[in-house]
């Protein structure tokens, strides 16, 4: 049997996120901690292609087995939906073989996103999630959103158009190029995220947001 895959877990009373740390973007909810652990498990399918994307290779054992090493405390934003709480693997050292990870993993999850947008319709079906916006709505949302979380890692911009090919390029590249820095694990600007956090919320996002087209297409 091969070695059990590290995971976090978000805990508040009605929500819990699982995340694997060496893994941003390998993060599942579900109302408890056995939901949460089995719908990270499940997504595995969907994730495994992105490390493919991003140059990577999976542990072969990897969602064999979970072991979780840390519980965080969750508050109104793990109950709105997204892994708000800042752990202590959050606050560990990257080194350049880290940060380069980060960095493929964050342009892999670009890449699935809009792929998936490139072969989804402007509307799909409605739901409970994302507020049942259509296509293009999400993407604006998922550009939106990156502005607000490359504030807390120092990067200011005023957020372009989604439909805006050059300044979106020029926006991801400011964040992607604080993301490949290296890093004691302390936040880079005062009230900011550690660059480990904003790697596994920044991936999270995208890939949510692109599983989600997925599964709303008509």
């Amino acid at each position: 049997m091969g070695a059990a895959t590290p995971v976090g877990l978000e805990v508040a009373d009605k929500r819990v996120f699982a995340w694997v740390p060496d893994w941003p973007g390998w993060c599942r909810a579900g109302k408890t901690e056995e939901e949460a652990l089995e719908a990270l498990a499940t997504y595995l399918d969907r994730f495994a292609p992105v490390v493919t994307r991003a140059g990577l290779k999976l542990p072969e054992s990897a969602g064999d087995r979970f072991d979780v090493r840390e519980r965080v405390k969750g508050d109104a934003t793990t109950e709105f939906g997204a892994p708000g709480a800042v752990a202590g693997s959050d606050r560990e050292k990257v080194t350049p073989a880290v940060a380069r990870k980060h960095v493929a993993l964050l342009e892999a999850a670009w890449s699935v996103l809009d792929g998936v947008a490139a072969t989804s319709p402007a509307t799909l079906k409605k739901g409970p999630r994302g507020g049942g916006r259509d296509r293009d709505k999400m993407l604006a949302h998922v550009v939106d959103a990156e502005s607000s979380y490359a504030r807390k890692i120092g990067v200011k911009y005023k957020p372009p158009a989604f439909d805006d090919a050059a300044g979106v390029k020029a926006a991801r590249a400011q964040i992607v190029a604080v993301l490949g820095e290296t890093s004691d694990g302390t936040p880079p600007v005062p009230k900011g995220w550690p660059p480990r956090y904003a790697a596994r919320r920044l991936v999270w996002h995208v890939l949510d947001h692109a599983w989600e087209m997925e599964d709303k297409r008509p």
